[in-house]
């Protein structure tokens, strides 16, 4: 999992582990092919007995089914839980709450980066609302010089569109961040309430914005043409500001806002 991270691990996390720990030898040993080879590869690897004694557990149903087939342990009463807050835990624990099955070890967030001269030479402002959102992406349309929203349509569409940075971006929003989560789960919401069906809504719209062949582009192709500077605005995942920073190199300033909330006065709800 996140071979990007193999220096962090080796000159950072598990000297610090290994100086604690002096007769307990760690290799970080990262899967090379990313991670939608880490986490279809894993369940073979639990099953035939080849997993690492350490592994990356995804957050709710795919690490809880793990649990349930007796792939991860039951560290519920292990002393440093007492460090993370019942929110943090929560992703990693039965629905009831009564046993935790994985130690939280980072978290990440999704919003917009921005490219700030695109904005200054438009003289727009941040979005804070969903119509401000619209308002801006219909500035930089007319205006033709930037192509508005950088975001594709093909390759791994589900996790990166559909999912972790549009839905799962804007969507807490409307059904109110963990309530909503836990509304479903005690069955008084459903995802055909309007709260839940929505921010698809609103996905669909953003299609518009992303050029000619904007939705022919696969999530990569995507970044490139925020790196480029030939677009103006990106959805992005904390997990790529890294690969952001290197591919843009200083030529032009970059910003950063949260997921527009839909109405002026909402609580933002940022997933984490």
């Amino acid at each position: 999992w996140r071979y990007q991270d193999q220096a962090s691990w080796d000159s950072t996390l598990i000297p610090a582990f290994e100086a604690k720990h002096p007769n307990i030898k760690v290799t970080f040993a990262p899967n090379l092919d990313g991670s939608a080879a880490y986490y279809d590869q894993l369940p073979t690897q639990l099953a035939n007995g080849t997993a690492c004694d350490l592994i990356t557990a995804r957050p709710f149903d795919t690490s809880l089914e793990l649990f349930n087939k007796g792939y991860l342990e039951d560290v519920t009463d292990m002393p440093v839980l007492d460090n993370f807050s019942k929110t943090a835990k929560t992703a990693w624990q039965t629905d009831d709450g009564k046993i935790t099955f994985a130690v939280p070890m980072a978290s990440v967030i999704t919003g917009f980066i921005y490219n700030k001269d695109a904005f200054d030479a438009l003289a727009i402002e941040t979005p804070e609302t969903q119509d401000d959102f619209y308002a801006a992406l219909d500035k930089l349309k007319e205006d033709g010089t930037f192509i508005p929203l950088a975001m594709g349509g093909t390759g791994d569409f589900a996790h990166a569109y559909g999912s972790e940075k549009g839905f799962m971006s804007i969507g807490p929003n409307y059904w109110k961040g963990e309530e909503g989560r836990l509304a479903l789960l005690d069955g008084s919401e459903k995802l055909t309430d309007e709260q839940w069906v929505d921010p698809w809504r609103q996905l669909l719209k953003w299609a518009s914005y992303t050029g000619d062949n904007g939705m022919s582009l696969t999530q990569e192709e995507s970044m490139e043409l925020f790196m480029s500077g030939a677009a103006a605005v990106y959805p992005v995942g904390s997990w790529e500001l890294h690969d952001l920073e290197e591919g843009v190199n200083g030529t032009f300033p970059m910003g950063v806002f949260k997921p527009p909330v839909p109405a002026e006065g909402n609580q933002c709800y940022i997933q984490d």
